[in-house]
């Protein structure tokens, strides 16, 4: 894109996605070509049995570049989108799955156990905004994350390649993915590579302790961290419903700045040893 302004900060994704950019989404080569790519290597991490067709849930599907991915592959899929615009060109298109309009942060309505696995290209982060006066990020990932898990069945994948605007909202989303049951972790391909890398959140429904894909060209890494996984063990944010975690820097540095808006007077400045435990030290 020309602008470095992310769409999710331009309007909501049924807005964003009218049919004049629907259009341009699906016309053009090269980002067919990278979505594709990306749709190819979610299915690669879904890990589904060889040579026996499985039934896929395709979360914000667009036009169905990620579902023809998945009928290319031999496999059956649902495609859910907010986008009506986007919906149109997939009808046009003429993909094998079915599609509907939805918004995943009302929830995924489907039998408990329907699929085998979910993938979902560039839609994740869209969560993360407030849109309306009703939406609450972390209860809307929380309604989405707690419907797929029962969606889905017991041993089933679900894999999001998404862009985290900051570590802020990665960890929210994966504290409302914790909550609702799953396991799993971070996958990060070509972690030293501007362009080429790209973020994969692998999901596990009912298992624990899972061992995560590697990520690729991480040959010569030099300690960059592609990995980072989560258990079963949510103890740490059972009470979290989406706010910084009590006492660590963020929170520190969160409260400081609504003492400052406040008009409070004795908040010391922020610096590096800010959130430390330091013996007889206030912050």
């Amino acid at each position: 894109m020309a602008s470095s302004r992310r769409p999710e900060h331009t309007a909501p994704p049924e807005m964003f996605y009218n049919d004049e950019e629907a259009r341009k989404y699906t016309s053009n080569s090269r980002m067919i070509a990278i979505q594709m790519t990306m749709s190819e290597r979610a299915i690669e991490l879904l890990a589904l049995p060889a040579d026996t067709p499985s039934y896929i849930l395709d979360i914000g599907c667009g036009s169905g570049l990620s579902g023809e991915a998945l009928t290319e592959q031999g496999h059956h899929w649902v495609g859910l989108d907010i986008s009506p615009s986007m919906l149109d060109i997939a009808m046009e298109r003429e993909v094998e799955g079915d599609v509907c309009q939805a918004d995943m942060g009302q929830g995924v309505f489907f039998k408990p156990g329907t699929f085998d696995g979910a993938i979902s290209i560039s839609a994740l982060q869209w969560l993360c905004n407030a849109d309306k006066k009703s939406h609450h990020p972390p209860k809307r990932l929380y309604r989405f994350f707690s419907t797929l898990y029962g969606a889905l069945r017991r041993g089933g994948r679900a894999v999001f390649q998404f862009y985290p605007e900051n570590p802020s909202q990665l960890e929210l989303i994966t504290s409302q993915a914790m909550r609702a049951g799953f396991t799993g972790g971070l996958v990060v391909d070509f972690p030293n590579s501007t362009r080429a890398k790209k973020m994969f959140l692998c999901l596990f429904a009912g298992v624990s302790n899972p061992q995560l894909p590697k990520a690729l060209g991480t040959e010569s890494g030099h300690g960059v961290q592609t990995q980072a996984s989560f258990t079963d063990s949510r103890m740490r944010f059972k009470n979290m419903k989406g706010k910084n975690v009590k006492k660590s820097r963020d929170w520190i540095l969160e409260k400081k700045e609504r003492r400052r808006r406040q008009g409070k007077g004795d908040v010391r400045p922020d610096s590096k040893y800010t959130g430390r435990k330091r013996s007889g030290k206030a912050f």
